[in-house]
């Protein structure tokens, strides 16, 4: 409740200039009555949804969601009988989540879209469209930046919007009350980009929980994109790169004369790292279409990934359990990151089934 006199004075101060609301008040405002649960409108109120689809239509009039209801009320197109803006909204903050949804409400409004509730938290048409003549283009789920992303939940709902035909949106609001908007795709991998040789079968030696091939320069393995050159004579494979081509049978793994199973080099190499599982898929996902993954660590994620003979990264990938939470706000770093550095920005969400592959990213509605 304390941030709602810091709110009310940003409205004044950023809003519209005083014409514009003259040409977009009905004048006189529309009578409202709000019975502690929703406000109406009567059958004068029908302008209201029939030129900008605000409310739902009964016999009596129009009722209004709270958001409508509060903007409605701050541009002067209804009068609440016993109601100011600023009582009405202390009434509404009470509800959890309404500061958050209000703002998107009015934002999207404001940028010119009509805006309706569900079935997530809003359904926003095209502009210069509303219900009852058209589709709905957007599904928007409003959320904090502390708030929890949990990919299982966000994969069902992206799968719900794209049957639907719509594209799914995340509006999230910061503690200082900006939005920012992300489109969320689920990804399928296109066809083969690169064409490798035939890579042939070798022994390699275990080193800590990396592997070292004898292997000269430009080798097969090398020109696969596996590797980081020791000298002249060695080639140094990273635990991900290893368990690939010891899946493949292309690498036998020893130490000493013993061999080392799959397996065991697994169990190995988890010790120190508990992530390799996912990123193990993740990285055989990536290599089964013929993508380059190298590690991606000083962009803060598992790997930056190649395409052909680019000399830069397509993308970024970080590898997550689909039953995985993490928070908005690092989701938010990671798409910044990848934004900056002009790259797509992915995770990858493993499941007994697979792979899913997750991308977000910033747009302007």
């Amino acid at each position: 409740m304390d941030r709602i006199p810091l709110f009310l004075q940003s409205i004044q101060n950023c809003c519209f200039p005083c014409s514009y609301y003259h040409l977009n008040t009905i004048d006189p405002a529309v009578k409202a009555t709000f019975d502690g649960t929703a406000v109406r409108v009567g059958k004068e109120g029908r302008i209201l949804y029939e030129q900008n689809g605000y409310g739902r239509m009964e016999p009596s009039g129009v009722k209004l969601t709270n958001q409508e209801a509060l903007y409605l009320l701050h541009r002067q197109k209804i009068d609440v009988t016993g109601y100011t803006f600023n009582t009405l909204f202390s009434v509404f903050a009470d509800q959890p989540g309404f500061l958050r949804s209000f703002l998107v409400y009015r934002d999207l409004r404001e940028r010119g879209y009509v805006v309706q509730t569900g079935p997530h938290d809003f359904r926003v048409f095209k502009r210069g469209e509303k219900p009852g003549t058209s589709e709905s283009l957007y599904l928007v789920r409003v959320l904090s930046e502390r708030d929890p992303i949990r990919f299982v939940t966000l994969i069902e709902e992206v799968v719900a919007s794209r049957n639907m035909r719509k594209q799914y949106v995340l509006a999230v609001v910061d503690d200082e009350d900006e939005l920012t908007y992300y489109e969320i795709r689920l990804q399928k991998l296109p066809e083969p980009c690169n064409h490798f040789p035939e890579i042939s079968s070798c022994e390699a030696i275990l080193v800590g929980k990396s592997a070292m091939v004898l292997a000269a320069s430009q080798s097969d393995l090398e020109q696969s994109g596996f590797g980081k050159r020791l000298d002249d004579e060695r080639l140094m494979l990273a635990p991900v790169e290893l368990l690939y081509l010891m899946g493949k049978g292309i690498i036998a793994l020893k130490k000493g004369s013993i061999p080392i199973s799959t397996d065991e080099y697994f169990a190995l190499a988890s010790e120190t790292d508990r992530e390799l599982a996912e990123k193990d898929k993740v990285y055989t996902e990536l290599r089964g279409h013929n993508f380059t993954p190298r590690t991606g660590y000083k962009f803060g994620h598992h790997y930056r990934v190649y395409c052909g003979k680019n000399v830069h990264s397509d993308m970024l990938v970080h590898a997550v359990e689909k039953e995985a939470t993490l928070p908005m706000s690092v989701i938010s770093r990671s798409v910044r990151m990848a934004h900056s550095v002009k790259k797509k920005m992915l995770f990858g969400a493993v499941h007994t089934n697979g792979v899913q592959f997750v991308e977000f990213a910033r747009i302007k509605l």
